[in-house]
């Protein structure tokens, strides 16, 4: 049994990496539903929080049929991060999250995110702080390394588990790649392989198959594994990969009905926690992705991405459904 803290996440769990935009609480839902078994918010600003941020703020919205789940913050002012530490366990979350991951220039430019990973001492010291601020678990997520040079993750691990986080997440790639090329898993296997550590690691980055979930189970030994991309528009790769661990078939894809039907439960949400003109409006990149692999869809999105009345989009749905409703699919 995995456990960080006193979240039970199961013998191997699937988590749900944070991602910028996308997830957000009608999104989650959808993950939780399809057996993702721990979550993260959005990625949180530190200043913004500390600022009382309306943007900010409302990523600390939390629901209990999402539990466990884990808030994760940015930041690279010790100060902030601890006074922001503060915030979230009002929130009562199950973790604090780090985000020592995000490539972004605007983050990496204020050494947040990847951009401390120039500075190793700074990132240990500035996690030590948050550990010692706050009663919550706290769990990092980061890169291999700023670049094929500094790929220093191993020694990372250790000094990150020395002074008191409770799991580690890597995504196998170093800042410079951002999210180009092949994530390389070896290094992530390695700190597996090391006595010394004894939290949970999570391996990230390139998972989009229940085979190659298994094939990196298997190879690299991780505890769990997080998933991004590859759920964006099909949350059901959480409830495939779980099929094949337990069984070693291939689950049929989602039906055209499943897919309408989680796109209006998504849009129906977006617009019940952002409000209408918001909800309807960020949920417009959503729709290529619920439907990718349909041949002619291209008229339908064009027209869901310039509507703004929920019933004329739940009828441009349900013309999708009836038009696709004899046809399969295979994810891709």
């Amino acid at each position: 049994m995995v456990k960080i803290g006193n979240a039970e996440l199961g013998e191997f769990p699937l988590l749900l990496a944070p991602m910028e935009d996308v997830s957000d609480p009608p999104f989650r839902a959808l993950c939780k539903q399809q057996g993702c078994d721990m979550m993260y918010t959005e990625f949180i600003s530190v200043e913004g929080l500390i600022r009382d941020a309306t943007k900010s703020v409302q990523k600390l919205d939390i629901y209990d049929y999402e539990r466990p789940i884990g808030i994760q913050i940015f930041g690279a002012e010790i100060d902030s991060m601890r006074r922001a530490a503060a915030i979230v366990e009002e929130a009562q979350p199950e973790v604090l999250d780090i985000n020592y991951g995000c490539p972004v220039k605007k983050v990496v430019c204020k050494m947040a995110g990847a951009g401390i990973l120039q500075d190793i001492d700074r990132m240990v010291k500035l996690t030590d702080e948050i550990v010692k601020s706050t009663n919550l678990p706290v769990t990092v997520k980061t890169r291999l390394g700023w670049d094929e040079k500094t790929m220093y993750i191993e020694e990372i691990a250790e000094r990150l588990q020395d002074v008191g986080i409770k799991a580690l997440s890597i995504h196998g790639r170093t800042r410079k790649q951002m999210y180009k090329g092949e994530a390389d898993w070896t290094l992530i296997g390695k700190i597996k392989e090391n006595p010394r550590i004894h939290i949970p690691i999570f391996g990230n980055g390139d998972i989009d198959s229940p085979q190659k979930a298994e094939e990196y189970r298997n190879r690299y030994g991780v505890d769990g594994i997080m998933i991004g991309r590859a759920s964006i528009g099909y949350p059901w790769i959480f409830r495939e990969i779980k099929h094949y661990f337990e069984t070693g078939e291939i689950l049929d894809p989602p039906t055209i009905h499943e897919r309408v039907e989680a796109c209006k439960q998504h849009l129906r949400h977006s617009i019940t926690w952002k409000g209408e003109k918001l909800g309807i409006l960020e949920m417009r990149r959503h729709y290529t992705n619920y439907f990718r692999g349909y041949q002619h869809i291209k008229p339908y999105r064009k027209e869901l991405v310039t509507m703004h009345n929920p019933s004329d989009i739940y009828g441009i749905l349900d013309q999708i459904e009836e038009r696709y409703s004899t046809k399969v699919v295979s994810h891709s």
